[in-house]
């Protein structure tokens, strides 16, 4: 599974990706080498930032199934031990 972009986000990757070079390295970089660094990032880096936003958004999902048991679950078998109005 390759990662894409949309192509507005894969536009603004590639302005910050050469905007980077710009301020911070010793030569500019053109839009094509940019847009070959953002597909090489996307390639092989994307797959590991994939794979742990998945990871966390399971984690998430387990926290909140585990409180669903406290905030919907009812108690079981518990006439004789609930306190009815009327009696002692």
């Amino acid at each position: 599974m390759s990662i894409e972009l949309p192509k507005h986000a894969q536009q603004q990757a590639i302005t910050s990706i050469e905007r980077y070079f710009r301020e911070n390295m010793d030569e500019p970089i053109g839009n094509m080498q940019s847009g070959a660094l953002l597909n090489f990032f996307l390639a092989e880096i994307g797959p590991s930032i994939y794979n742990k936003a998945v990871a966390d958004v399971q984690e998430n999902m387990q926290a909140r199934l585990q409180e669903l048991d406290y905030e919907v679950g009812k108690e079981e078998f518990s006439y004789w031990t609930a306190k009815r109005p009327g009696r002692k």
